[in-house]
């Protein structure tokens, strides 16, 4: 589907104290189901922002949301989010916090074995069949934010909504849950929307990388097509030309077209 998630001339405006704040403006973006999509912006460009209105976190000021061909006017099971902080119950293991989810959304129609089921084949999707009894202080900050990536995925989304999800990892933890994430995208054949400020993330996992310029006020300043084979290598792409031009693209839109005036 071409217009899996369609966004049509869609403005978000926030009341304040000082008056009107337009943090988005005409956001017009189509996204092919199966699509991997990152969204790149200086801070403050309402890339959060876009993906709450996705989520139905927020309800869009004027404009069209379309997920499926449905309204979006709330959030839902169809739209999973995972944010930069893993949000995990610190008082139930890694398996009862999936589950959670789980049961939320099938515990209606399925039975006790079978939510079980689902628990554990998503634990296993991402790698944490042996933690499933821990809780969230006996393990790393990256199997943390694991676990919140096997919540997001248990309810079978139609779309996985990321909102920096590896922004306070380190270096190593993030590269290795990046291919994880590939891995787990193909696998599904998810859609998904990622918020980044890490240009390299954005080539590596996109399909797609949807460049906003500078709020407030904005807008889709251009959309980049990334058309490096998949499955991709990292190690690969290292010496990859075209990795590198799309790279310098990105650079050149935030650090050249959209420089910031000095404070």
């Amino acid at each position: 589907m071409e217009k899996y998630v369609q966004i049509d001339k869609v403005q978000m405006v926030f009341d304040t104290k000082q008056g009107p704040f337009v943090a988005l403006r005409d956001i017009d973006l189509a996204i092919r189901q199966g699509e991997f999509v990152s969204l790149i912006g200086h801070s403050g460009c309402g890339k959060s922002t876009l993906l709450n209105l996705v989520a139905g976190l927020n309800e869009p000021t004027a404009g069209a949301m379309l997920c499926a061909g449905r309204e979006i006017a709330g959030p839902g099971p169809d739209r999973a989010v995972v944010f930069q902080n893993h949000s995990l119950l610190p008082w139930l293991t890694c398996f009862e916090n999936v589950h959670l989810a789980v049961e939320r959304v099938f515990g209606q129609s399925e039975g006790k074995a079978s939510l079980k089921k689902r628990v554990q084949e998503t634990l296993a999707l991402v790698g944490l069949s042996h933690a499933e009894h821990k809780y969230p202080h006996e393990i790393s900050g990256g199997m943390k934010q694991r676990v919140g990536i096997a919540r997001a995925l248990s309810m079978q989304p139609n779309v996985l909504l990321m909102d920096e999800p590896f922004g306070a990892l380190d270096a190593l933890t993030r590269a290795h849950l990046q291919d994880e994430l590939m891995r787990i995208a193909q696998e599904t054949q998810s859609t998904v929307i990622m918020v980044t400020h890490d240009v390299d993330e954005a080539v590596l996992l996109s399909d797609r990388i949807v460049m906003l310029t500078n709020g407030p006020a904005a807008t889709v300043g251009e959309i980049l097509p990334v058309t490096l084979e998949r499955p991709r290598d990292r190690l690969a792409l290292a010496n990859d030309p075209e990795y590198h031009r799309l790279r310098g693209a990105v650079l050149e839109f935030l650090y050249h077209r959209q420089m910031r005036p000095a404070a």
